[in-house]
């Protein structure tokens, strides 16, 4: 590249067209005409999927705790109550005879509802069993029953009855929880929390990207890329529905993610678009080297990106998968779109990609300074360079601190403090965990299976109920050679002592098939399926980021850098996860109910997650330094260089991305709260202590070791090798590659606005 005020070198040759560059532009109305009818084709496509996805999948579905579950359902299914009807009697007892009498009309009720089975209540309940559904002040009971179907299927159930039972009915008032209640509200809360979050994102997103670009023209392309990214991954969301489960949180994730990548992908093209042109080249002309350059690094960095996203599918739960298959879906279709649809519309803007220059407005009448940004970065990479050792140590330090929180996390269940206090299931779950003896709905189910006799069942009854943690054992309810327990832990339902009993139960020695289930059962087990399977997606992520990094550096020890360090760059993510969330620090200016844990599952999907775009930047960055070593090289120089001329750029995505986080952040769900806040901070840490101090002060350190490859490996990435930018011989330049990046970080037409 050349300098804004000077020609190209006199040895630069005219760019060739490419035949990608020739399809992408031959006929740039006919590609935007296309991705606009498909557009609108995913539009349909996508209509509706919310209402087609799931808000469980925290289970492994071939755990012991999933089979016994399904036993249950199917031949019990009142031992397994989803919808709780939680009756007040207000001042009055549960067994005031007008209180008894509407409870007994409205469970009767219940039980002649379509889609709606297993209804038993306080008043109808066995002598031993009715203490549980009781109140400890003899003001409120259950009635609890289990509505059938899949997840949809439960949703319109509960829709149908629930207006009938909620409120005032004679002497007592009744609310309605239960997990399918719970669910269910969980996902209407996260339907309407996305379409905030958007409301939210959108116009700050939009002025960002006009401080940014200094046009108004140019900030609109991002999102438009945006857009078609989000519209396309639903319409794929909504045909996997068709064959899998997929879970509502990742229309989270979708949002997010087409935005931030689109904006990422955009800001760097739209960038040597215009550095291009700048230096007299024609829009066509501009737009082949544009892809030839930047487009490279755009789909290595979208590769880099999917890659950590597709580690999820290693997981056996849906929860999980359903990031990987959106997240993998907006990644591909970002990038797609910003290789595709964006050089056509470029081509066809021309120098207009300049028009409406808003930045005007604000400035009135004082001279900007298009090489501050630029330069302000260099001067940072020298001060890290010449205090390399200092940053590189006080970084680590840093992180290493932020991160220890981290240490103490337990881990738990998604419950129904996953949504606002003042949610009606909530209230109802709080009120049995504070109210009820033993917290109904918290004790493990013991599947039996086999013939067995009477006095067989008793003598295992009672080795249960010698275990340590056992409060009471309920049961045995037999139905032919089936027959299930209800054992009531002490303490939490999901705590450390009723993870205990699970591992007691199942070693217990019976003289016929047992399984054991309940919330601490599933926790046990999903907590074993993402130990066994983490290894594996570790392995997986390294392995193909350190080929991918190889790849685009040519470099043995970058690679083992990028690893290293966007591993590191995550530790303030996790140990405010824990500090917040699990702690409960900042619980009340946030708005949250912290359950004392952090979902099992959440760890995982917000590494891939972080990892991914830290990798996303980081590419941006390596890709800047490989070009400038090989055309000068000068190691110090070109990282030098490098920052200089993306710092600005990597600050600015990551900003941008950062508003989106946390306007997803502003989920009134606890887990869509500490995934959009979480992932804010660890992609600011990332873009601006990470990327600004450590990577440069480690390159300076390493020196010109950083570059070394065996021969072998040297050959191979000369064959199969992809970097941004034409291959010059180290050297070949300037000696400090003043002549050509001196312009700033964004370069409009002569006349026009020249930088950031």
């Amino acid at each position: 590249m050349t300098d804004v005020n000077k020609a190209p070198r006199s040895g630069a040759q005219p760019s060739r067209v490419g035949g990608w560059t020739r399809f992408v532009t031959a006929r740039p109305r006919l590609s935007l005409l296309v991705a606009l009818v498909l557009t609108a084709l995913a539009v349909l496509a996508g209509s509706g999927v919310a209402d087609r996805l799931g808000s469980g999948g925290w289970e492994d579905p071939a755990a012991e705790s999933t089979y016994a579950t399904k036993a249950l359902e199917r031949e019990f299914p009142a031992s397994a109550p989803n919808l709780l009807l939680l009756v007040d009697a207000g001042r009055a007892s549960v067994d005031d005879p007008a209180v008894a009498a509407e409870a007994r009309a409205l469970a009767a009720r219940l039980a002649g509802e379509p889609g709606v089975t297993g209804v038993g209540s306080y008043w109808q309940a066995a002598p031993a069993q009715a203490p549980a559904l009781r109140a400890e002040d003899g003001h409120e009971a259950l009635i609890a029953a289990r509505v059938t179907g899949d997840e949809s299927a439960m949703g319109r159930t509960l829709d149908r009855i629930a207006p009938h039972y909620r409120g005032t009915h004679g002497p007592v008032e009744v609310r309605i929880g239960g997990i399918v209640a719970v669910r269910h509200e969980m996902q209407t809360v996260i339907k309407e929390d996305l379409t905030r979050a958007e409301l939210i994102a959108l116009p700050i997103t939009l002025v960002l990207l006009v401080m940014v670009f200094g046009s108004a023209v140019a900030a609109l392309l991002p999102l438009g890329i945006g857009i078609v990214a989000i519209l396309g991954t639903n319409a794929v969301l909504r045909g996997l529905t068709a064959f899998t489960d997929v879970s509502v949180f990742a229309l989270n994730l979708t949002t997010a993610l087409g935005l931030g990548l689109a904006i990422d992908y955009a800001l760097f093209i739209v960038r040597r678009y215009r550095e291009e042109l700048s230096t007299g080249a024609d829009p066509s002309t501009a737009v082949g080297t544009t892809l030839r350059t930047a487009g490279r690094t755009v789909l290595f960095s979208a590769l880099t990106v999917a890659v950590s996203l597709a580690a999820m599918m290693a997981f056996p739960q849906y929860f999980l998968r359903s990031f990987a298959y959106a997240g993998i879906a907006v990644v591909l279709l970002a990038a797609a779109a910003a290789l595709i649809l964006l050089p056509a519309a470029l081509v066809l803007l021309g120098h207009r990609v300049n028009s409406l220059d808003l930045r005007r407005l604000f400035r009135r009448g004082r001279a900007s300074n298009p090489a501050e940004a630029g330069t302000a970065w260099a001067r940072t990479a020298g001060l890290v360079m010449r205090r390399a050792p200092l940053f590189a140590l006080g970084t680590t330090a840093l992180l290493v601190l932020l991160g220890l929180p981290f240490l103490g996390v337990e881990f738990g269940t998604a419950d129904d403090r996953q949504l606002p206090s003042t949610a009606e299931s909530h209230v109802v779950q709080q009120h049995l965990r504070e109210g009820f003896p033993g917290s109904p709905g918290g004790g493990l189910e013991v599947l039996a299976e086999g013939r067995a006799t009477d006095a067989q069942y008793a003598a295992y009854k009672q080795r249960m109920a010698a275990l340590p943690e056992v409060v009471r054992v309920d049961g045995p309810l037999v139905k032919g050679d089936t027959a299930y327990f209800t054992v009531q832990p002490g303490g939490e339902a999901v705590g450390e002592p009723a993870q205990r009993l699970v591992g007691d139960l199942r070693a217990l020695h019976a003289p016929f098939a047992t399984k054991v289930t309940g919330t601490a059962a599933v926790l046990v087990d999903t907590k074993h399926a993402i130990a066994e399977r983490l290894p594996w997606a570790a392995v997986f992520i390294a392995v193909v980021t350190l080929l991918l990094v190889f790849l685009l550096t040519g470099s043995v020890l970058i690679p083992l850098q990028a690893v290293v360090l966007n591993a590191l760059s995550l530790t303030a993510m996790f140990g405010a996860v824990v500090w917040v969330f699990q702690d409960g620090h900042l619980s009340g200016p946030l708005g949250f109910t912290s359950p004392g844990s952090i979902e099992t599952t959440l760890p995982v999907l917000m590494f891939c997650v972080a990892f991914g775009l830290s990798m996303d930047y980081g590419v941006f960055l390596l890709s800047r330094i490989k070009e400038e070593y090989d055309r000068t090289g000068d190691h110090e120089g070109a990282v030098r260089l490098g920052l200089q001329r993306t710092g600005g750029l990597i600050t600015a995505a990551a900003v941008i991305l950062a508003v989106v986080m946390v306007a997803i952040g502003t989920s009134r769900v606890t887990n869509t709260k500490m995934l959009g806040l979480g992932i804010a901070l660890a992609v600011l840490m990332d873009a601006m202590v990470v990327r600004g101090l450590l990577v440069p002060a480690v390159m300076r350190l390493t020196g010109r070791a950083t570059w070394w490859a065996p021969a072998r490996l040297r050959r191979f990435h000369d064959r199969f090798g992809m970097t941004e930018g034409e291959r010059e011989a180290p050297g070949s330049g300037t000696g400090n590659g003043a002549t050509s990046h001196d312009e700033p970080e964004l370069v409009t037409h002569p006349g026009g606005p020249r930088s950031v």
